[in-house]
């Protein structure tokens, strides 16, 4: 290639505004000359000061560019003579630069079917809005906040060899100590601190245990309602979540019996059914721990909220009545303090403990040492149940706030029972309602309501709203529930009976 042709392929306008550093968008350009074949294998490259000249950047750009592209294979340098393409390419790589456009691969190969039942979640996985009536959400105080800086400054002081290396992968012991004594006292868990593993949440929880104790096709009963990540989740790692309906009492472990009698595992939110609120009776525990313990399945206990509960103590958990160590308890520290914490723990039995350890190892090595430490120190000193009690009170207000104001503005259309626990609560519209439609409307009128139908699987659905009421300020309650208020009168008033008429035809055909 002559001189000519050198000057036509090397001289590209450089991005002197954007992040990429010059030196690197030289070795891109040089790297796509190369393997689209502009510049031959063997061809002799200007020098670096000559080249550096040319596009008006420093020398050393050029250098760092090209000896990229050394290490790379991309050129080879000849002692007193210069810098050359290199002549050897594998024919791989030429091929590859002369390959059809990736959507033309794409459609060649296609996406395997694992992958391609994750890309079908991915519309579901969003960031999450910060605005009332969002669920999951939760609120930090000036307080909690100083003392969480605080104690972060005193243990980066503090860290020593043990917390920089690596680490047991079921966490640090001091953490594993004070969450098995908070969990023994709080919750009657019936734990040592060795079964306890620090996870990022309980979806990392759930995950492992779906790694430990299921295989592909293995049955696992699910609420039904119920939480649609865990039906995502089972899903998605191959298994069959089978829907099981829920009641008044809980999961209806009768009904489980008659659709999935071999299933290897039950996955239940008893203290607080996730989404209606409802409390797994004492008959319903002893029934699903005695099909456990007959069939030898498996039973997931989420206990997600427990921590905010506004009338009595929080109740015990399922776990602490198994005496055939059937039970996995999951909790998550996310809901309770910030979702950015990422903290979790689950607690498994002893003779699993080996097992699980080994799959946190193998999936993630181990949890962050410097928030362990920072926790440990937040529990310790009393920080974590300072946080909880000025919590509950603010969000048990809230909760309230929120009811008062549905009852004045919105009364004669829906039906609301302040829960005794947790951080959201239902508000159930008249047989017929269409909640989807209303959750359109309210999310276009600026706030989040979903519709309670579409946690349903198989069984009949309910029609209704799920409100969150801890994840905003409680002045943000009246203005947002006024939205909400104007988008069902709207949808359900008076004014609009054949619609809903019309509605229930079409749902009847």
């Amino acid at each position: 290639m002559g001189r000519t042709g050198f000057a036509d392929v090397l001289m590209w306008q450089l991005e002197r505004e954007s992040a990429t550093p010059l030196y690197r968008q030289i070795h891109r350009r040089l790297r796509d000359a190369i393997l689209s074949r502009a510049l031959r294998p063997g061809a002799r490259l200007p020098s670096t000061r000559a080249l550096a000249a040319r596009l008006g950047v420093a020398r050393s750009c050029v250098i760092a560019a090209y000896d990229e592209l050394l290490v790379e294979g991309c050129l080879a340098g000849r002692v007193g003579s210069g810098t050359y393409v290199s002549s050897d390419l594998p024919e791989p790589l030429e091929k590859a630069a002369r390959r059809a456009p990736r959507v033309a691969a794409a459609r060649r190969f296609p996406l395997p079917a694992r992958a391609r039942a994750y890309e079908a979640l991915a519309a579901d996985l969003g960031e999450g809005e910060e605005r009332p009536f969002q669920t999951g959400r939760s609120l930090v105080d000036a307080r909690t906040l100083e003392a969480w800086r605080r104690l972060t400054q005193r243990c980066l002081r503090r860290l020593g060899p043990q917390h920089l290396g690596y680490t047991d992968p079921r966490g640090l012991p001091e953490l594993r100590h004070t969450l098995c004594e908070y969990l023994k006292a709080a919750r009657a868990v019936r734990c040592e601190p060795e079964q306890i593993l620090v996870t990022s949440g309980t979806q990392h929880a759930l995950d492992l245990a779906t790694r430990v104790l299921l295989e592909p096709g293995d049955e696992v009963w699910v609420e039904d309602p119920g939480y649609p990540m865990t039906y995502a989740a089972l899903a998605a790692a191959g298994t069959k979540p089978r829907p099981i309906p829920v009641d008044e009492q809980g999961l209806v472990a009768r009904a489980g019996l008659r659709a999935a009698p071999h299933a290897r595992a039950v996955y239940v939110t008893p203290s607080h059914q996730y989404p209606l609120g409802h409390v797994l009776s004492a008959a319903r525990r002893l029934e699903l721990l005695a099909f456990a313990r007959e069939t030898g399945a498996w039973i997931l206990e989420d206990d997600y909220d427990s921590e905010f509960r506004y009338a009595g103590r929080p109740l015990a958990s399922l776990q602490g009545l198994d005496d055939a160590e059937r039970v996995i308890y999951v909790g998550t520290l996310n809901k309770v303090l910030f979702p950015g914490l990422r903290v979790g723990y689950m607690v498994v039995p002893a003779p699993l403990v080996r097992a699980f350890t080994a799959a946190r190892h193998l999936t993630d090595r181990q949890p962050q040492s410097l928030l362990q430490v920072v926790l440990s120190e937040f529990m310790e000193q009393g920080a974590f149940s300072a946080h909880i009690r000025r919590m509950r009170l603010q969000y048990r207000d809230q909760r309230d706030l929120l009811v008062s104001e549905l009852l004045r503005r919105v009364g004669a259309h829906v039906r609301v029972d302040p829960p005794e626990q947790g951080m959201r609560l239902v508000a159930a519209l008249p047989d017929g309602s269409d909640d989807r439609a209303l959750e359109a409307e309210a999310r276009r009128a600026g706030v989040i309501a979903r519709a309670l139908s579409g946690y349903y699987r198989k069984a009949p659905p309910r029609s209704g709203l799920l409100l969150g009421f801890t994840g905003y300020p409680r002045h943000a309650i009246a203005p947002a529930v006024a939205i909400l208020a104007s988008a069902i009168s709207e949808e359900l008033g008076a004014e609009r009976p054949h619609r809903r008429a019309g509605r229930a035809a079409r749902r009847e055909a």
